[in-house]
């Protein structure tokens, strides 16, 4: 059996999945404000779905955030308590056994490519378009974390052949000005529409508006599609996925999947693209699903 838990910034929610991957167990509660009770938290779950099964199993956790290779300790993380923190090892000294520990949006990469939209590829690129602008890479079943444990952090490079008006761009939490994720995650876009003379509309809404007709819904669908196009590109260029696979609310838009594909080519070094861009087939379940999978099927 193996066991992921996701470790998000209001929620903490547990899967427990048998070796076809089917779910044995799945349980949410709101994630604890303090350290010591986040611990306690995912140690409680655990021992729980065992019990509940009669089974001992592996644990994968996930986590906005990533562990410094250079400390060992959380960094990164928008649940603050954890950071500067040794999670992996409290976690491992608590369960009594090895704990694997991946950023959530690398278990969401992992999720789709072993038995969801990516599932056969060798070279996965996924995408979280919500309130930020994450990203993962897997190659050959196995999460990529890189030297620096930042590997897919596409969305804080800056906005690829930006026109004049779009630069120097919307400043980011990160400090810099311009980042990806100021442009195409859910606010960019919400943000984006109002600069334009739009309505103060959330990403649901401008989409919803856009398919009933509104112009200015329309347009500020087609500005995102061309920067998620260039976006995109930029990572095709560098990684040459197989497959990207889009999750978060954004991507919830279908009439991005055809655009965003009609568009990219143009920035794509290649005389033709074969990168397909997919849906996230798991949906919010995907970053548990990608924990307990931080144990693979060998």
């Amino acid at each position: 059996m193996r066991i992921g838990i996701d470790l998000g910034g209001t929620k903490t929610e547990i899967l427990a999945l048998d070796e076809k991957g089917q779910a044995l167990v799945r349980r949410r509660m709101p994630t604890p404000s303090t350290y010591a009770s986040i611990v306690a938290t995912v140690v409680a779950l655990v021992q729980q779905a065992e019990e509940e099964t009669s089974q001992t199993a592996t644990v994968g956790v996930g986590m906005p955030g990533a562990i410094s290779p250079a400390t060992g300790l959380i960094k990164n993380a928008n649940t603050t308590c954890l950071i500067g923190r040794p999670l992996r090892e409290d976690l491992e000294r608590a369960l009594g056994r090895p704990v694997r520990l991946h950023n959530d949006a690398n278990c969401f990469a992992l999720s789709e490519a072993v038995d969801g939209a990516a599932a056969g590829a060798s070279l996965v690129f996924g995408v979280i378009l919500g309130t930020g602008t994450g990203g993962g890479v897997v190659v050959d079943g196995r999460p990529l974390a890189g030297a620096n444990a930042i590997a897919g952090e596409w969305g804080h490079n800056p906005l690829p052949w930006p026109r004049d008006d779009e630069r120097p761009g919307p400043v980011c939490y990160c400090g810099a000005t311009g980042c990806i994720e100021t442009f195409v995650s859910g606010p960019g876009m919400a943000r984006d529409h109002a600069a334009h003379g739009g309505q103060a509309l959330d990403a649901e809404q401008i989409a919803r508006a856009a398919a009933e007709g509104d112009a200015a819904a329309r347009d500020t669908l087609d500005r995102y599609a061309d920067r998620l196009a260039r976006g995109l590109a930029s990572v095709i260029n560098v990684l040459d996925p197989e497959v990207i696979v889009l999750g978060g609310g954004v991507s919830n838009i279908a009439w991005l999947y055809d655009e965003v594909v009609r568009r990219w080519g143009t920035w794509v070094f290649s005389d033709r693209v074969d990168t397909v861009l997919r849906k996230a087939e798991h949906g919010d379940s995907s970053g548990v699903r990608g924990a307990a999978w931080l144990w693979p099927r060998d």
